[in-house]
């Protein structure tokens, strides 16, 4: 079982709060990732789930026990770190078992947790071999092994992929979505890649200043936001953000922002919104439409290029609407456009965010 109730919860140096008041609870068999810029708390969440820091007030509980004060081999957790922390002078098969032999497990059960975290994690050729002689993407993985061989009901992930290449982040991160599936087991992730955030967790808690903003599955994170920093935050190419005013009118409103009047009565207001209100837009480059300039469409607003970004499947292209408008959007790489070119683009009202200028939240 791995059930996880965060009520509460304080953290503080002196009388710097790094978390305050934070309630999260995560259900077992799920995998949570924490998502944040650095300094916003997740690592420190981390380690307080998994007793290695004390707590200023508050309560943690696994399937109902108070684990608040106990320590972190009676947690029945386990930890896989940023840094391999690897002994260098045993072999990966030592390595692995170090913990099972400390706790005076007998062989042939150790033997036993060995060879099948060493199968499920593709490690067999390598037992033999010391940590010199293996690559980065392979120590992670004996580092991921020796935890799992504890036999754990939570395992706690402290930004494991952040020493390694792109391609390497790229393969490690398959191989623990299916570490996932197979065990079952409930997983709490760190990172501060949003990609690795959208392609792991069943649910994300977005973090900013020991705050959760957002906890909710990759699809709402990114389509439905609750704030604009979550907004913002999630996404590369970053979203478009314009400032501007929502006039209401008979059901009909309408979104003014310098130059710029779109029609957005389609877009689902989590309630009417004040007539004069002001807001800001927030719509994602691949969700703008970009047409030829002789195409006539409602939500049609008209530009000329500025800066045109191959970036392999697509192109981001930056267009400046008005004197103080510039939007980027996003089209096949199959297209051809070039600076100074005028195009129009579509602005689905659907497929906008509207947030509201003074508080920030999603209106």
């Amino acid at each position: 079982m791995g059930n996880v109730s965060i009520n509460k919860l304080d953290i503080s140096y002196d009388t710097t709060f790094i978390l305050n008041q934070l309630d999260l609870s995560i259900e077992d068999g799920e995998f949570v990732v924490l998502l944040g810029p650095s300094g916003c708390g997740k690592s420190t969440l981390l380690n307080a789930i998994g007793g290695l820091i004390d707590t200023t007030g508050g309560s943690i509980y696994f399937d109902g026990n108070d684990v608040t004060w106990a320590d972190p081999k009676d947690r029945g957790i386990g930890m896989v770190f940023q840094s391999y922390a690897l002994y260098p002078t045993m072999s990966v098969e030592k390595n692995m078992s170090f913990g099972l032999r400390i706790a005076g497990v007998d062989k042939e059960t150790i033997a036993r947790k060995v060879d099948w975290a060493a199968k499920l994690l593709q490690l067999e050729p390598l037992l033999k071999r010391k940590p010199a002689s293996l690559s980065g993407g392979q120590r992670q993985r004996v580092a991921i092994g020796r935890a799992l061989v504890r036999d754990a009901g939570i395992y706690l992930f402290d930004e494991p992929l952040s020493n390694l290449d792109a391609k390497l982040r790229t393969e490690l991160r398959l191989e623990i979505k299916k570490l996932h599936q197979k065990l079952k087991s409930t997983m709490i992730y760190v990172t501060h890649d949003q990609i690795e955030a959208l392609t792991l967790a069943d649910r994300i808690a977005v973090m900013k200043d020991g705050v959760i903003q957002q906890l909710d599955t990759p699809y709402n994170i990114y389509n439905k936001p609750d704030n604009l920093f979550v907004a913002t935050f999630l996404g590369s190419p970053s979203m478009n953000c314009l400032e501007g005013t929502l006039y209401s009118n008979g059901g009909k409103v309408t979104f003014f922002s310098a130059d710029m009047l779109l029609d957005v009565s389609d877009y689902q207001f989590m309630k009417e919104p004040d007539d004069g209100q002001h807001v800001t837009m927030g719509i994602r480059p691949e969700h703008i439409q970009t047409l030829e300039a002789d195409k006539e469409d409602a939500n049609l607003v008209s530009g000329v290029i500025e800066l045109v970004e191959p970036m392999g499947s697509e192109t981001l292209i930056w267009t400046r609407f008005t004197s103080q408008q510039t939007l980027s959007h996003s089209v096949s790489s199959e297209l051809v456009f070039a600076k100074g070119e005028r195009v129009n683009v579509k602005i689905e009202p659907s497929k906008c965010s509207f947030f509201d200028t003074e508080t920030g939240f999603r209106i």
